[in-house]
C-alpha cells in the first residue's frame, strides 16, 4: 500500500476538513454528531457546556441547546461514558460490554474490578431489582448495600453505588436514561438502548476505528490510552508520513481526493472548546499545528498563561491564538479578558475573530465586553 507523504500544512487541512470547521457550516445537529461520532460532556461551563460549545462552533448561532435536549429526550442521542453518541452506535459497544471486564489475559486492575463486583453481587442485584420496578432513579435513591467498600486515593473513595453503577454501564446492565438537574438518572439498559442487532466485537472495533478516523482525518495508529475516547485508530485508513514529524500516521483517503492548493483552504474564524476534538490530543496539536495549549483551570491563577478556560482560536487551517473569556450571565456580559495572539493577527484575522466573539455573545444572549 502506498504511504502518503503530507506536509504539515496538508495534514492540518485534512484535520480541519474532517472536523467540519471549514467555511461551509453543517446545518443539522444529528448529522453533525453522527460525523463527529460523539460530543463530550463536561460540567465546566465558564462559557457554555462543552457539548453545546462544540455544536455552536460548527453550526453557528442557528444552533439552540434545546435541540440537544430534545435529541436526548427522544433517545436519538444516548449518554455513554461521558459522551453523547448517536443511538444507533450503541450496537458497536454491546459486544464489548458483554465481555466485561475484557478478553484474554486480564490485567491486574481488571481482575480487581471483577472481584469487587463479585463481592458486591447482592448490591448489584438489588440495584437491578429497584430499577426494574421503579426506575429511572438517581444514585441517591439507590441504597448502598455493598459488603466491600470501594477504595481509591481519589474522589471515588467510598462512593460505592456510583462506582458500581458505572461498572454496570460498562457491563451493559444499566444505562443513563436522562438527568434530573445535574444528577444522572439510571435505568435498565434494555429500556434505554435501541434493540438493534449486536455487532461482533472485532467488527465493531474496526468500525469504531474507521469512524473515528473519518472524524479526525489524520491520527496515530497507536497512541496513549485515554480515559474517555480513544485517540488512535488502529489500521483504519491508509498509512501516511508528515514532513518534519516522526512516526507513521493513518489518514482517511476520502480527504485526499480533495486537491490541495498553494492557498489556504476557504476558512473562517472558529472559537473552540478546550475539549474540542481538533485539539483534544495535545501532542498531535503541537506536531501538526505547532500550537502549544493546556487547559489551565486547575492551575493557580498566577501561573496561568492564557486563562481559566481559554478557547483555542482557529483561522482558516491554522490555530492562531487563545481567547480568555467568561460568560457573566448575571451581568448579561461575555467578558473578554484577553485575546492571546500566537501569530501576529492581520486585519482580516482580527475582524474575523471579533465577528465570532460577537456571534458567541449573541448565541449566549449576552453583550460582548472587550478589554480597553
Amino acid at each position: 500500500m502506498t504511504v502518503h507523504r503530507l506536509s504539515r500544512t496538508e495534514a492540518r487541512r485534512v484535520a480541519v476538513r474532517a472536523q467540519l470547521l471549514q467555511k461551509e457550516r453543517p446545518t443539522d445537529l444529528l448529522d453533525l454528531v453522527r460525523h463527529l461520532t460523539m460530543l463530550q460532556l463536561d460540567p465546566t461551563a465558564a462559557i457554555a457546556p462543552n457539548a453545546d460549545l462544540v455544536a455552536w462552533s460548527r453550526l453557528g448561532s442557528s444552533y439552540a441547546p434545546a435541540e440537544l435536549t430534545a435529541a436526548l429526550e427522544k433517545r436519538r442521542l444516548i449518554e455513554l461514558a461521558a459522551m453523547l453518541r448517536p443511538a444507533e452506535d450503541l450496537a458497536l459497544y454491546r459486544a464489548q460490554m458483554a465481555a466485561w471486564p475484557g478478553t484474554g489475559k486480564l490485567r491486574d486492575w481488571q481482575v480487581s474490578l471483577r472481584e469487587w463486583v463479585r463481592a458486591n453481587d447482592a448490591c448489584r442485584r438489588d440495584i437491578l431489582d429497584r430499577l426494574g420496578s421503579s426506575g429511572p432513579l438517581t444514585s441517591r435513591e439507590l441504597p448502598d448495600t455493598c459488603a466491600v467498600p470501594w477504595s481509591s486515593t481519589g474522589w471515588t473513595n467510598n462512593k460505592n453505588v456510583i462506582k458500581l453503577l458505572d461498572i454496570m454501564v460498562a457491563r451493559g446492565e444499566v444505562a443513563i436514561a436522562g438527568r434530573r438537574g445535574r444528577e444522572r438518572l439510571w435505568d435498565l439498559a434494555s429500556r434505554v438502548y435501541p434493540d438493534d442487532p449486536v455487532v461482533p466485537a472485532d467488527e465493531a472495533a474496526r468500525v469504531r476505528d474507521e469512524r473515528r478516523l473519518r472524524s479526525l482525518g489524520i491520527a496515530r495508529a497507536r497512541a496513549a490510552e485515554s480515559p474517555t475516547e480513544a485517540w488512535d485508530v488502529g489500521e483504519a485508513g491508509e498509512p501516511a508520513v508528515v514532513e518534519g514529524v516522526k512516526g507513521t500516521w493513518r489518514v482517511d483517503p476520502v480527504y485526499l481526493d480533495q486537491p490541495f492548493s498553494g492557498r489556504a483552504v476557504p476558512g473562517r474564524a472558529a472559537l473552540l472548546s478546550p475539549f474540542d476534538r481538533l485539539v483534544h490530543d495535545r501532542r498531535r496539536t503541537l506536531e501538526l499545528c505547532d500550537f502549544d495549549y493546556q487547559l489551565e483551570m486547575y492551575k493557580p491563577a498566577a501561573k496561568r498563561r492564557w486563562g481559566y478556560f481559554a478557547l483555542p482560536i482557529l483561522y482558516g487551517d491554522c490555530l492562531v491564538g487563545k481567547l480568555d473569556a467568561t460568560a457573566d450571565r448575571k451581568a448579561g456580559l461575555l467578558r473578554v479578558h484577553a485575546i492571546h495572539q500566537d501569530v501576529p493577527f492581520t486585519k482580516a484575522i482580527s475582524a474575523a475573530v471579533h465577528r465570532e466573539i460577537n456571534d458567541l455573545a449573541r448565541w449566549l444572549k449576552v453583550d460582548p465586553s472587550l478589554p480597553g
